[in-house]
C-alpha cells in the first residue's frame, strides 16, 4: 500500500462514501424518516462499510488492514439484506432496490479486488 498515502485515495472508500450520502438522504424522506430504526440500521450499517476501510488502513498493517476490509465486506452483506426489507414492506421500488444493491456490489467487488491484492502483496 506504499503508493497509498491516504485511506481518501482508496476508490472503494469513495464509492462507500457516495453510498453512505445517498443512503442518508434516502432515510430523510417520507416513511424512512418515521420508522427510526430501519432508518437506523440502515445507517448504520453503510457507514461501517466507510468507517472499516478508513480505520483498517490506519492500522499500518496489512494483515489488519484486511480483517478491517473483510468487516466491510460483512457490511455490504448487511446493507444488502437491508434492501430486501426495504423492498419487502414497500419502502421502495425495484428501480431503487436494483441500484442501490449494485452500487453496494460494486464496493464489495472492490474490496475483495483490495483483499486479493493484499494477500497476494505477503
Amino acid at each position: 500500500m506504499s503508493n497509498i498515502k491516504a485511506f481518501e485515495e482508496l476508490k472503494c472508500w469513495q464509492e462507500a462514501r457516495v453510498l453512505v450520502k445517498d443512503l442518508f438522504l434516502f432515510c430523510q424522506k417520507d416513511k424512512m424518516k418515521k420508522d427510526y430504526d430501519i432508518s437506523s440500521q440502515l445507517r448504520r450499517a453503510s457507514l461501517s462499510i466507510m468507517n472499516n476501510i478508513a480505520e483498517g488502513y490506519g492500522r499500518k498493517s496489512d494483515k489488519e488492514f484486511i480483517q478491517f476490509l473483510n468487516y466491510a465486506v460483512a457490511s455490504c452483506s448487511e446493507v444488502q439484506s437491508m434492501l430486501y426489507v426495504l423492498l419487502d414492506i414497500h419502502y421502495v421500488y425495484n428501480e431503487f432496490f436494483d441500484e442501490k444493491y449494485n452500487q453496494v456490489e460494486k464496493i464489495k467487488a472492490l474490496l475483495l479486488g483490495l483483499i486479493k491484492y493484499l494477500n497476494k502483496s505477503n
